[in-house]
């Protein structure tokens, strides 16, 4: 989990400039607002400075002899790239500094500046800096959740739910001859529910437990065609039950991708579960492929009861389950949450196009393997 930094009560500032008069005015202008502000006179000056000073904003004059403005910011930006960087510029820089902000500067100040000019920008910026940092911590804090989360659900769940189906598998086998048929049935159906439960339970892991880096570790070279030709066989039995056909329009020269074979079936498989389970009885799905320059593209579409405009940006989270359900179906809401973990892993990108009443269509986009 990364360490971050935290806005402190008085703010730090650190002002980068060669000209002693702007250094000066910005150190009065910010001191009488509660800002700890220091100054440096040149580049190699500030860095140094910025190593142990760390402040919440650095405001760098882009025009400086010696090492350059953009150096400075870039090495600002590989330090911790939460800091919020201000360029300070001349009439004659002023595209320069539209070109430090296309490259993750906040924003700049031309020279001359007014007090409250200065001030505003500041006070932006460091409005900035906060909200940059909440969003860390937030994302943090979701983090330790989920490990919670995962914790919680193996040890507190999962091991006693076991313990209890198995007690009740001997249980079953040693009351066999003494239950009467009745019996019987209730205690089957206190297992299939049991069964259920700890594989609602390996669901919820499975969502926690998707690690990008473990995935990349797998990568090698990959044909995508035999990989689709596996989920449909993995997934025939659910199209059997509800009388679907599936079909397959790959082309048939296509470029390997480099990728984990195993995770990339899984991904596929649950699109197509997906489609199976929102399509009507009798319904059709159909599976592409084909090439897009660098990219090869997998979609995978169905003509089932499709997805409300409201609802289609959540369709990727965890755990979310649509409205439209059809009757005697049921879904965890993991299945995408964790296809996109998957795709975005490979460094590739998902995405759907969906009515209501009319079907769906997810697409895949993967990057083909770089020639050697």
């Amino acid at each position: 989990m990364e360490s971050i930094s935290t806005l402190t009560e008085n703010p730090k500032i650190l002002v980068i400039d060669d000209e002693e008069i702007v250094r000066e005015s910005c150190l009065r202008i910010l001191e009488k607002q509660d800002y700890q502000v220091r100054t440096a006179e040149d580049g190699i000056k500030g860095l140094e400075i910025l190593q142990e000073y760390q402040p919440d904003l650095v405001l760098v004059d882009l025009k400086m002899p010696g090492m350059s403005g953009f150096e400075v910011l870039e090495s600002i930006f590989t330090f911790d790239a939460t800091i919020v960087t201000i360029v300070i510029t001349g009439f004659a820089t002023v595209d320069s500094a539209v070109e430090a902000m296309k490259k993750g500067t906040y924003d700049f100040i031309p020279k001359p500046f007014q007090p409250d000019e200065l001030r505003l920008v500041i006070h932006r910026g460091l409005e900035r800096r906060k909200l940059v940092l909440e969003t860390i911590a937030l994302r943090n804090e979701k983090e330790m959740l989920r490990e919670h989360f995962a914790a919680i659900v193996s040890h507190e769940l999962k091991s006693p739910l076991g313990a209890v189906q198995q007690n009740l598998y001997v249980l079953a086998e040693d009351l066999d001859q003494k239950l009467s048929e009745s019996q019987k049935e209730k205690v089957q159906r206190l297992q299939k529910r049991i069964q259920d439960l700890i594989k609602l339970i390996n669901t919820w892991l499975r969502v926690i437990s998707v690690d990008i880096d473990n995935i990349q570790d797998q990568f090698q070279q990959i044909s995508l065609n035999p990989i689709i030709e596996q989920a449909i066989e993995i997934i025939e039995p659910h199209t059997v039950r509800k009388d679907i056909k599936i079909s397959l329009k790959v082309q048939d020269q296509i470029s390997e991708i480099e990728g984990d074979e195993g995770t990339l079936t899984e991904a596929i498989v649950n699109l197509l579960t997906n489609a199976v389970k929102y399509s009507k009885i009798g319904g059709k799905i159909e599976i592409s492929t084909q090439q897009n320059g660098d990219n090869v593209q997998i979609s995978v579409s169905d003509d089932g009861v499709g997805i409300a405009e409201d609802n289609i940006s959540f369709i990727f989270s965890d755990f979310y389950r649509g409205n439209n359900l059809p009757e005697g179906e049921r879904s965890s809401g993991v299945g995408l949450s964790i296809t996109k973990r998957i795709i975005e892993a490979h460094h590739g990108s998902i995405h759907v196009e969906s009515e209501l009443g009319k079907g769906s269509v997810f697409t895949i986009n993967l990057p083909i393997s770089e020639q050697k």
